[in-house]
This record gives structure tokens, C-alpha cells and sequence, in this order.
């Protein structure tokens, strides 16, 4: 009953706007003094060291470097004009290139939002001049964008693994099988619906054009395969690839000529100013983590939960539940560093795989930013296309159905996403 209050300050301040890293820390000190436990505070600062000192996360700015320079480099009109060229033939061409788009940028920046600013601002004009409703362009806009963060490397799977202490280099293996059946799922969902609603072809691009920028895009699509087989084959660590990553990027920028001081430095701006938001987070979540294990909030979690007949199969879908929502109304790192503490040690004690977990929240957060009311890449497509929010929400419900499916099928289907790791040596 103490920490009520505490509870209670909590979410006044976070209504009002204070920062989450700082209220994390506050509310876990205040909460430390209200339990009798404030003779443990002495070793906070080096838990909170411990749980950022880890050569795993520095791979974490280097991937958002790489991410930031590609984004300036030129590296995207290569990889459109390629997604273009392989697929805006087939019926319902330019949503396929849509999709295709997305898996590109997905092994190269790994951010849902940069995908959908980037795409809404090239593709979504392109649909709407071929003939495709503003609304409906824009959706899969969106929804195609979630394959970003599944498919590696994935920002979002570095900071899983920090809090959790799992392996990065098995989280990024076990979203390549996840990403693809999530693409594959929206080229079929596509392709249904180029047919019901009599959707264009795109131009027919002849196969030495192909080939032609098939070769121009090669040091925009080597990058993805290096880093990937670096870490499968293990020649690299997911921190090496990083930094592989960063160089391979600016090289492609000097190849596009593209590539210029101004640029880098803005790149190593925003890329800091991102870094830096995430690490103080971690550090709030670091003493809160301490507070969890002197408590044991985990295991008494697990046993209530148990005790209430939420075990097995029951605890995952209100794993998938709770996750869903928190997607919909939180930003990424924030729905993470609340929830990942608190409810993944329960489910690694009722007999789950951390990895599995793992792979099951990204896709669930994924899937949190395309479902209305407060669907961060819904929100992000309608400001940049300019078409309006709940139309692209309504036109993107059909997509969300089908990744909701996907979602149970990688939820209770644990091989889908341990398959990869287990054959590179990750697991046993």
C-alpha cells in the first residue's frame, strides 16, 4: 500500500509530460524508501552501468548511424527504382512494390517510421497517379511498414535484448523466417485485392533495364547480405556488423554521389540525440530491474497469474493482448522498458523461449502502430500523403487482419522463429 502513492505520482507526471526515463527512476527510488529498502540504493549506480555496459548495445547507435546516413545517401530512390522494376508489371504492381520496398529498407535501417515517412513521400503519389484510391495506397503504406523493426537489423530487437540479456545476434537470425512470412502474407492480401478491386498494372520494365538497376542498387542491397551473413556465419558480432554497416553506408553514399559532409554530420546528430533518449531510459529501467529482483515482482506475478488460470497458450494471448495495446497508445522503447521486465521473466517461467518472446512483442508492437485510434504509422502516412486518418485506417483493416494471423501463427508456432537460430548455433 505504500507505493500506491508513488503509482499515483506516476501517472500524473506521465499524463503531464514528464520524461519516462526520469519518471522510471524517480517512481523506483521513491519506491526503494517507501519498501525499506533504501540501504540498497549504494549499488544502483552500478547496476546501471552493468545494464548499459554491454558490447551488445553498442551495436544499437552504429545500426541507427547506418540507418540515418542510407536515408540521405541516395541508397532509397535505388532500391525503389529496383522494387519498381521487378514488380510494377504484375497486376496491382505498385502495391507489390510497396511491400517489396519495405523489405529492402527493413535490412537496411530497420525503422518502421522512417520506412513509412520515406515510402509515403515517393510511392503513395506514384499509386495515387496510376490510379489507386489516396486511402488505399496510403494503408498499405502502413501496413507494409511493419515489416521494418522484424526483418534485421532491427533497433528494436538490440534494445529487447539489452533489457533481457539475450543474445542480439539470435534475435536478429530469428526475424528473417517472421519478416518474410509477414511480406509474403501482404504480397497475397495484395494480390487479392488488385483482383476484387480491378487494380492497375504498372509499366513493363524490359530485363537488361532490370538488370541494369539491379547493378546500380548492388551497394545499397550487399549491405543487408554482409551484415546478415557476418552474423549467421559468425565472422562478425551484431556490434562489428554495425560498424560494417556505418562504413558500407557512407561508401554507397560516395557511389551514388550522394554522400556529403553536411549530410554526415546531420546523420551523427540525429543519431546521437536517438542514442542518447535510449540510454537514459535504459538506466531509469536498470534501477527499476534492481527493484523487481529484490521484490521478486516477477515471481509473484508468475504465480498469481498462474493462480488465475493464465499459463501455456492463456498467458501468450494476453502476452499478445497486453503488448497489442500498449503499440497502439506508446512509442516503441517506451512500451518495451514498462512491459518487457514485468511480463517476459513470468512467461520464461511458465517454460517459453526469451527469443521466441522476443520475436512475438516486436511483431506485436509492429502491428500496435497501424491499429487506430492512436496508430503512430497510420498518423505518420496521413500527414505526409495527406489523406485522412481514419480513411487509410478503415482501407488498412483488411492487411491488419492478415498480420493478426500471422502473429498467431508465429505465436504458437515457436519453430517459425527458432528454426534459424538453432541451425546457426545460437540454441541447443
Amino acid at each position: 500500500m505504500a507505493a500506491l502513492p508513488i503509482l499515483m505520482f506516476f501517472v500524473i507526471m506521465l499524463l503531464g509530460g514528464a520524461v519516462l526515463a526520469h519518471l522510471i527512476g524517480a517512481a523506483s527510488i521513491l519506491t526503494f524508501y517507501a519498501a525499506d529498502r533504501a540501504r540498497f540504493l549504494a549499488a544502483g549506480p552500478q547496476r546501471i552501468i552493468a545494464h548499459i555496459d554491454l558490447f551488445s548495445i553498442m551495436s544499437m547507435p552504429l545500426f541507427i548511424l547506418a540507418g540515418e546516413i542510407m536515408n540521405r545517401a541516395g541508397v532509397t530512390k535505388a532500391l525503389l527504382d529496383l522494387a519498381m522494376g521487378l514488380m510494377a508489371r504484375l497486376k496491382g504492381g505498385l502495391g507489390h512494390v510497396n511491400i517489396l520496398t519495405s523489405v529492402f529498407f527493413a535490412g537496411i535501417s530497420g525503422s518502421a517510421m522512417a520506412d513509412a515517412a520515406a515510402v509515403s513521400n515517393t510511392l503513395v503519389p506514384a499509386m495515387r497517379k496510376a490510379g489507386y484510391s489516396l486511402n488505399y495506397a496510403g494503408a498499405i503504406t502502413a501496413a507494409s511498414s511493419v515489416i521494418g523493426p522484424i526483418i534485421p537489423p532491427s533497433i528494436v530487437m538490440i534494445f529487447y535484448g539489452a533489457l533481457m540479456n539475450t543474445s542480439v545476434a539470435a534475435m536478429f537470425v530469428a526475424g528473417i523466417i517472421p519478416g518474410l512470412v509477414m511480406a509474403l502474407a501482404l504480397f497475397g492480401a495484395n494480390a487479392w485485392m488488385a483482383h476484387r478491386y480491378d487494380h492497375p498494372s504498372g509499366e513493363k520494365v524490359p530485363p537488361r533495364e532490370i538488370l541494369r538497376r539491379a547493378i546500380y542498387a548492388l551497394p545499397a542491397t550487399v549491405i543487408p547480405v554482409i551484415i546478415l551473413s557476418g552474423i549467421v556465419f559468425g565472422v562478425m558480432t551484431p556490434t562489428e556488423a554495425a560498424g560494417v554497416a556505418v562504413c558500407c553506408s557512407i561508401l554507397a553514399g560516395i557511389i551514388y554521389g550522394e554522400m556529403t559532409f553536411g549530410k554526415l554530420i546531420e546523420s551523427l546528430e540525429r543519431a546521437a540525440i536517438l542514442s542518447g533518449s535510449i540510454f537514459i531510459l535504459l538506466s531509469g529501467v536498470a534501477i527499476f530491474g534492481y527493484l523487481a529482483g529484490l521484490e521478486q515482482i516477477p515471481s509473484k506475478l508468475a504465480e498469481m497469474l498462474i493462480g488465475l488460470g493464465f499459463e501455456g497458450w492463456k498467458y501468450l494471448l494476453l502476452l499478445n493482448a497486453v503488448f497489442l495495446v500498449a503499440g497502439m497508445f506508446l512509442e516503441v522503447p517506451v512500451a518495451l522498458a514498462l512491459l518487457v521486465p514485468l511480463l517476459v521473466p513470468t512467461g520464461i517461467a511458465m517454460g517459453a523461449d526469451p527469443i521466441h518472446l522476443g520475436i512475438v512483442i516486436v511483431v506485436n508492437l509492429m502491428l500496435g502502430i497501424v491499429t487506430p485510434p492512436f496508430g503512430a504509422a497510420l498518423l505518420v502516412v496521413s500527414a505526409v500523403s495527406g489523406a485522412p486518418y481514419w480513411g487509410i485506417a478503415r482501407a488498412a483493416a483488411p492487411f491488419l487482419l492478415v498480420q493478426l494471423g500471422v502473429l498467431m501463427v508465429l505465436t504458437f508456432v515457436p519453430e517459425l522463429s527458432l528454426f534459424l537460430p538453432r541451425l546457426a548455433g545460437f540454441l541447443d
